[in-house]
């Protein structure tokens, strides 16, 4: 079993349904962080949900963690996106995670 380090998380979140993301949201940076809602109109009438977060969080990765949120975030809503950007000491990693067309991907880039 791999070391457990502590990592610093940045993260956008964006959804459709905000109503069943925002408590999946508030357990998970539970006493680590916070989360800030910043609801967008999507010009039709309707309502997106945007949020922002900063929280710090422990794994073994931050592909890991990063995989875990996701996957916490797409039980509840599955037309859920994230863009988040984990640090743990002098390493930061990126993750975008976008769709295109019916298939869902996400892409890893890392810095310094």
């Amino acid at each position: 079993m791999a070391e457990k380090k502590l990592f610093s998380l940045v993260a956008t979140v964006s959804t459709e349904n905000r109503e069943a993301v925002c408590p999946v949201l508030e357990e998970l940076v539970s006493g680590r962080g916070s989360v800030t809602e910043t609801t967008t109109g999507n010009g039709d009438g309707s309502r997106r949900g945007e949020f922002s977060i900063e929280a710090e969080m422990e794994g073994e990765s931050a592909r890991e963690l990063n995989r875990s949120l996701l996957s916490a975030l797409r039980k509840v809503e599955k037309r859920t996106r994230l863009r988040a950007e984990w640090t743990s000491g002098e390493t930061t990693e990126r993750f975008l995670d976008y769709v295109s067309k019916k298939k869902i991907t996400t892409a890893r880039t890392e810095t310094e």
